[in-house]
């Protein structure tokens, strides 16, 4: 995970850092793995519970489609796709939606057995 982050300086290294820690504090029992080339907390079962990369102007953090849809009105101001959520270098980390989105996804895994994709 350090060495995937020293690939980043400036404006995307100031977000990628703090989404690292808040993923830390919002579910300290996943364990940390580079998946695809991407930063990735599992689960101690095993499942892949979201992934974090960097691109060249926005870090892309990509939950299930289930997660991303349960969020659909907050996430209006965002450009996402069918898991993702684009948060583009330069602005705030919206912390309180990760921590909920994480919550989520943690509990639909926990709760329902939602697998990774």
């Amino acid at each position: 995970m350090d060495e995937y982050l020293e690939d980043f300086a400036g404006p995307a290294r100031d977000l990628l850092e703090p989404v690292r820690a808040l993923a830390h504090t919002a579910v300290p029992q996943a364990g940390e793995a580079i998946k695809w080339g991407h930063l990735a907390w599992v689960h101690p079962s095993g499942t892949i519970l979201f992934t974090v990369n960097g691109d060249t102007k926005h870090a892309n953090v990509v939950f299930t489609p289930s997660t991303r849809a349960a969020f659909e009105d907050e996430l209006a101001a965002f450009t996402t796709g069918k898991g993702s959520v684009q948060l583009p270098y330069g602005r705030p980390v919206p912390a309180g939606l990760l921590q909920q989105m994480i919550a989520f996804r943690v509990r639909e895994h926990e709760d329902d057995g939602v697998l990774w994709r």
